[in-house]
């Protein structure tokens, strides 16, 4: 099996190019892409091979889902977007509002791989309530079982901003070990300590993920923020999901905007993400071509 996930991987790696990267391009990031939501005028995907719709839960584990964005504190901006409307946080709410990630996704138990891409606009330390906001999670269980996520810190001025990579509990917590037991260095994550979000901003978010589920010890993650790198999180990562559970999973206790939520089907490089912050349309102009 390890050889077999190993040739997978090189195969994968040799359809890139030169490097590993395909040169950057429109036409790389078209080819690239799985799933965009530009929020103008509706929530549901405009560009998605699987369910296009949104729906609202509780929590993660998801429960009590039903179709549409959560009944109250969610709306559509109109204008308000970074292009065209936007979606938007009003307060802080119980319910989520997330996708299916069942084709929507570039899961794959042999080499798992990809890209996720947002804008943000709030304020931090003045909009968010007390306690801990994830903006986006990507799971089929919870936070610290098979969940790659962004999320600010609890409290603090500035709030911490971080991207987590927990992959399966059994194998980046053996020892069943509680979270605030863990120092700070040895958690799975990336951290920012001096973020750019501001009100009336908008931030370029994204986050890269490679060579996980190969059982390799160089699988990383990365976390960009406005085409810049902050950081990266390297070791074997395996992430065990049950598809039709996973979920792209929006605005746990977040309160502010979001707009044009793309993902890929591969780590995109510095240059493409910098090309993509770039895009006159958003990721629309990628799809109407």
């Amino acid at each position: 099996m390890r050889s077999l996930r190993v040739a997978m991987l090189a195969s994968c790696l040799g359809c890139a190019g030169a490097g590993g990267r395909p040169a950057a391009s429109e036409g790389s990031l078209r080819q690239a892409l799985t799933f965009h939501v530009p929020f103008d005028g509706k929530a549901d995907a405009v560009f998605a091979p699987g369910d296009r719709g949104v729906y609202s839960g509780l929590g993660t584990p998801l429960k009590d889902v039903k179709p549409g964005l959560p009944a109250e504190g969610v709306s559509i901006a109109r204008g308000a977007g970074r292009y065209g409307d936007a979606l938007r946080f009003e307060r802080k709410i119980k319910q989520v509002a997330f996708y299916k990630a069942e084709r929507n996704m570039s899961y794959s138990e042999g080499v798992f791989q990809g890209s996720v891409s947002i804008w943000m606009s709030l304020d931090p330390e003045k909009d968010l309530e007390p306690g801990f906001c994830d903006p986006i999670q990507l799971t089929d269980k919870k936070w610290d079982d098979a969940c790659m996520f962004v999320d600010f810190d609890k409290g603090g001025d500035p709030r911490l901003f971080r991207m987590g990579v927990l992959s399966d509990h059994r194998e980046w917590n053996p020892q069943n070990r509680k979270w605030d037991d863990i120092p700070d260095g040895d958690r799975p994550w990336i951290v920012v300590r001096r973020h750019p979000f501001a009100r009336g901003k908008w931030t370029h978010v994204v986050f890269t993920w490679e060579k996980f589920n190969t059982q390799l010890d160089d699988a990383v993650a990365r976390l960009y923020l406005d085409g810049q790198l902050q950081g990266e999180q390297r070791g074997r990562k395996t992430y065990t999901w049950d598809l039709s559970r996973a979920a792209i999973v929006l605005g746990m206790n977040y309160v502010g905007l979001y707009d044009d939520l793309a993902l890929f089907n591969r780590p995109l490089s510095e240059d493409e993400i910098v090309l993509l912050g770039k895009l006159e349309g958003g990721v629309r102009s990628l799809v109407r071509r």
